[in-house]
């Protein structure tokens, strides 16, 4: 099983491990676990090789634990890594798979919001024929905007939809979003149905599951909740994540207004944040193979 770790490198020191995975990278190591650096500032650019120049070759079996990288680049990198006898235990399209909204969709359909995408390059406004069939498709009511891996949730003008009938409420708000994402909008614009997620205080309890290999290795609250008390119903979970087939996923789901609780987003687990508070060590082992 695997037992090595890549990490991005700090941009000042790039022999240490980025600061906000150095304390996940020395615990690795106390688990007797090799980790390697990534420079992720290259990777970004396009020069996957200089990204990898300082993994060392042969290292066998890896999983990446760093910044969010888009599915090209993580293409390019484990291309760079196979050519130094280095393999990723995710594969370019199992990340794809558990990164991007599309390749996870409908093995969580049940589970999560109403959702239809339209494919679009950086900048690219969709069609407004295939804009009202993406609508047509959803419920009435409210929704909300993202794009493959991302939302602006904080911003409601780039984020929400007061009614998915009315046409041009739904142009200019994914207008806004598509603006503001700039070159960063990832695969195409998604619409969802809205669900109401207000807990109490006005906001949902959110929490984040980590899967390695299709086990549940830790329960705990998102990272942007990090001391939120979380205990999410798992029913039928389980099963969509076997179904999606991806080593190592994370889960995030939230807790409705009436108390049941919904799928929201699905991840790559190389490239999803662990809340502070939370002892990474059981992730780890069974990362490692270890128990």
């Amino acid at each position: 099983m695997p037992a090595a770790f890549l990490y991005c490198a700090d941009m000042l020191s790039p022999r240490r491990p980025d600061e906000h995975f150095a304390a996940e990278a020395a615990l690795a190591v106390g688990l007797g676990a090799s980790i390697a650096l990534i420079d992720h500032d290259a990777l970004t650019r396009g020069d996957a090789d200089r990204a990898v120049a300082r993994v060392p070759e042969g290292l066998g079996e890896a999983w990446y634990r760093g910044w969010m990288v888009t599915g090209d680049r993580y293409t390019e990198l484990h291309r760079a890594l196979v050519e130094r006898g280095v393999h990723l235990a995710t594969a370019p399209e199992q990340f794809r798979s558990a990164h991007e909204l599309p390749g996870w969709y409908g093995r969580f359909a049940t589970l999560t919001p109403s959702s239809r995408w339209i494919p679009l390059r950086a900048g690219e406004v969709p069609a407004h024929d295939a804009l009202a069939s993406a609508v047509g498709e959803l419920p009435g009511g409210p929704g909300m905007v993202k794009d493959f891996v991302k939302s602006r949730k904080g911003e409601p003008e780039a984020f929400f939809i007061e009614d998915l009938g009315d046409l041009e409420a739904v142009r200019k708000v994914a207008e806004c979003f598509i603006e503001r994402q700039g070159p960063d909008l990832a695969g195409g614009l998604v619409l969802r149905a809205f669900e109401d997620f207000a807990g109490s205080g006005g906001r949902a309890a959110e929490a984040r599951v980590w899967w390695v290999r299709g086990e549940p290795v830790v329960v705990g609250p998102h990272p942007d909740q990090p001391r939120t008390v979380v205990d999410p119903d798992l029913t039928g979970v389980a099963e969509s994540v076997a179904a999606l087939g991806c080593p190592f996923v994370t889960t995030d789901l939230a807790q409705r207004a009436d108390g049941g609780w919904r799928v929201v987003e699905v991840g790559d687990g190389q490239v999803s944040d662990f809340p502070s508070g939370i002892d990474p060590e059981p992730l780890l082992r069974a990362l490692s193979g270890g128990r």
